[in-house]
């Protein structure tokens, strides 16, 4: 048996230790901030805010139905956020904080929380909890029992607004999520495993956590426990706002394990804004696409820390055509700085579409500023190509550590390349080499180095000598999408 040590103390420990540790925790006093709560004041809150938390229940129309995500979902199966599970060690796909779990009966029986936004009956949830549903049933705390309309959903966000027709109830307000810190109490309030009305207290673990669920949330991520029928219920702060709608947890075994996660509240009051007023939720759309600016693309580009976000491609009728080049890099959008790529979609879809923005770039070494229209964004707009490795035998470039070869008809074919597209295929690569450190790969095409455009071996050795700097940044395009890698020379 393994045994593991306890003692906290080093050895030996001498009486006089022990007394000048003891006096100093005699003289200690809590810090400005520090948790101080009064007594009874958690039960106050609670006694406040529980009312206005209530259960849903979803009818599914198969009788197999599960209380998961479902399919499409950004958070469903077949999802970035299934695999982000599935990394971590869960059996199965958990329907947010619900582990997917028949429900007996004719039909399947979702359940899951809300809270009421609007004392006429207007409700907030998640998107996993009603998507699909024959029939949404509102259970208040009163144990007064409607029938629910959904208003509008978000599967983008896992958000969703019911509404049933009652007037006077209580409800809870949303608070700025923007200033919270990691640290702070935090109380979930929901129906797991529909046991009712259930508290859980703890604090805010991380902020901005990005668990691979779509470009349009970063989580909080809390220790309070949240288990199967959390879904949709609030995370509050101690003023009693709604800082938080709870949606998925990390489990090894369905139930807590203290690593939760919920929709900030900034977020969902722009989505409830929209599903209210509209129905549904509408995003403006740059056209770009982007990436992160690394350090060695940094430096290939002169830039003295890496921010902002790389435009890679230009979509050829987006609102960004003749605005916007590849290489240019954003670092403030409708006066926002960009900080890093992951920013950037949270900053445009905030915007209405058709609205006049002002972005900033650095382009060539210089900063410009660019105003354009966003558009509309289409969630249905994917960009696919097939890929393959199999080429031409190649010339050897020492300086990358690579293999390349010019474009062949039949390697563009095979790449899914335009008949007319030109640039120089990486064949094979030296594992130790410059292009392997940089995450090159085998496939991948060289369009530029630098700002010159490349067409043969030769015209890429020829460019890298020609480089001034200690990196020279390579547009390539893989798998069908135009990106940027710097590549450290020295």
């Amino acid at each position: 048996m393994t045994r593991i040590a306890t003692s906290l103390w080093p050895v030996p420990v001498t009486a006089t230790a022990i007394a000048a540790a003891t006096g100093a925790w005699l003289a200690w006093t809590p810090v400005a901030g520090a948790d101080t709560t009064e007594p009874g004041t958690i039960a106050d809150l609670v006694e406040r805010t529980s009312p206005a938390v209530v259960t849903i229940l979803s009818t599914q129309e198969e009788d197999d139905q599960v209380t998961g995500m479902p399919e499409g979902s950004p958070f469903g199966p077949g999802s970035p956020f299934e695999e982000f599970f599935r990394q971590f060690g869960l059996p199965q796909m958990p329907g947010g904080p619900q582990a997917p779990e028949p429900h007996p009966g004719p039909r399947g029986v979702g359940l899951g929380s809300g809270f009421v936004i609007e004392d006429d009956g207007y409700i907030v949830t998640n998107n996993h909890v009603v998507d699909d549903a024959e029939s949404v049933k509102v259970r208040l705390s009163d144990d007064r029992e409607f029938s629910a309309e959904v208003i509008g959903t978000d599967p983008q966000t896992d958000l969703a607004l019911i509404r049933i027709d009652a007037t006077g109830l209580p409800e809870l307000s949303l608070g700025d999520s923007d200033a919270l810190r990691v640290g702070e109490d935090v109380i979930a309030v929901g129906n797991p495993f529909g046991l009712g009305g259930t508290v859980t207290r703890g604090i805010v673990s991380a902020m901005a956590r990005d668990i691979n669920a779509g470009p349009y949330v970063d989580f909080i991520q809390t220790d309070a426990a949240i288990n199967r029928g959390n879904s949709g219920g609030p995370l509050l702060n101690l003023e009693g706002e709604v800082i938080g709608v709870n949606s998925a947890i990390y489990s090894p075994n369905g139930g807590s394990v203290g690593v939760g996660f919920a929709i900030p509240s900034n977020t969902v009051q722009n989505v409830i804004d929209q599903l209210r007023d509209d129905g549904s939720v509408e995003r403006g759309w740059l056209g770009v696409q982007i990436q992160q600016v690394s350090p060695e693309i940094a430096a290939a580009i002169g830039l003295d820390d890496p921010h902002g976000a790389l435009v890679a491609d230009v979509v050829d009728d987006g609102p960004s055509a003749g605005k916007l080049e590849t290489g240019d890099v954003i670092v403030s959008f409708d006066g926002k700085r960009v900080e890093s790529s992951r920013e950037l979609p949270k900053l445009v879809s905030a915007v209405d579409p058709d609205t006049e923005v002002k972005i900033e770039v650095l382009r060539n070494g210089g900063d410009t500023t660019v105003s354009m229209k966003l558009g509309r964004l289409d969630e249905t707009r994917t960009a696919s190509a097939e890929t393959g490795n199999g080429h031409e035998e190649g010339k050897a470039s020492v300086k990358l550590g690579a293999t390349l070869a010019a474009l062949t008809p039949a390697a563009r074919d095979q790449l899914g390349l335009e008949a007319d597209a030109e640039g120089v295929v990486i064949t094979s690569l030296d594992g130790q080499g410059l292009a392997a450190d940089a995450g090159l790969a085998v496939g991948d095409v060289i369009l530029q180095v630098g700002t010159e455009a490349v067409k043969t071996p030769h015209d890429v050795d020829a460019a890298i000598d020609a480089a001034k700097t200690d990196a020279v940044l390579l547009q390539i395009e893989r798998e069908g999408s135009k990106i940027f890698v710097g590549v450290r020379l020295a």
